[in-house]
């Protein structure tokens, strides 16, 4: 008997399970997983070893510095996490490997991503993951950005943490048409709340008349104008 899959499920393979614990148990990814409208399973790849020592990692051919995580493990972890949660026929998965010369990642992936049953996430370390993970295993590469961090549990969060939220019944429907990069390449207006008059560093900063006139077509006009295209 397989499982009946009626939410999306993120699987997670990383050598630092705990790092995950106080992020998706706080806010909207806690209330998710309580709605039972996602499904987050973390898998610690040192358990899918093959010696005493529990090694992942081993020195790169051709010299060099650093470690790099081995394929044995995470071909085990994910044979695993297929057998124990086998997605039911119809239902679509996918493999992530997060890696610094990935495609980047960004709204318009985020939403095919969310139309997926399935995420299988593996987060990189060290100097990075044995190349034959990435050819022969899983199905797309994805970057958070152009720069150097430690390890991928942070890019895997932001992955999920994009994706997650736009999971039907997850966040209103109004506040998503809203956002950043809702519409096209456009970032989200100007916001102000209460107080109307405040000083900061010795100066009055008021919030702009238009939004106090209570003309809605006036407003709607004024945040499309501040909404800022990329170019």
């Amino acid at each position: 008997m397989f499982e009946k899959i009626q939410y999306m499920k993120f699987d997670i393979i990383t050598i630092f399970p705990n790092i995950f614990d106080s992020y998706f148990n706080e806010s909207i990814i806690k209330r998710a997983q309580q709605k039972k409208l996602v499904k987050i399973n973390i898998y610690n790849l040192r358990d899918y070893t093959f010696d005493k020592h529990k090694t992942v990692d081993d020195r790169p051919y051709g010299g060099g510095s650093g470690m790099v995580l081995m394929v044995d493990p995470i071909e085990k972890a994910i044979k695993n996490i297929k057998k124990v949660y086998p997605v039911q026929q119809g239902k679509k998965s996918k493999i992530i490997l997060l890696s610094a010369k990935g495609k980047k990642l960004d709204q318009k992936m985020v939403c095919q991503f969310s139309k997926l049953d399935q995420l299988i996430l593996i987060s990189g370390r060290y100097e990075g993951v044995d190349e034959r993970v990435a050819k022969y295993i899983v199905d797309q590469e994805v970057s958070i950005g152009n720069y150097v961090l430690t390890g991928g549990e942070l890019p895997v969060m932001v992955l999920l943490d994009s994706v997650i939220r736009l999971i039907p019944g997850v966040i209103t429907k109004e506040s998503l048409k809203e956002e950043s990069f809702s519409k096209g390449k456009n970032i989200e207006y100007p916001h102000y709340t209460r107080p109307e008059n405040i000083r900061i560093n010795g100066k009055e900063r008021k919030v702009p008349k238009i939004l106090l006139s209570g003309n809605h077509k006036k407003i709607e006009e004024w945040r499309a104008e501040r909404a800022k295209v990329r170019p």
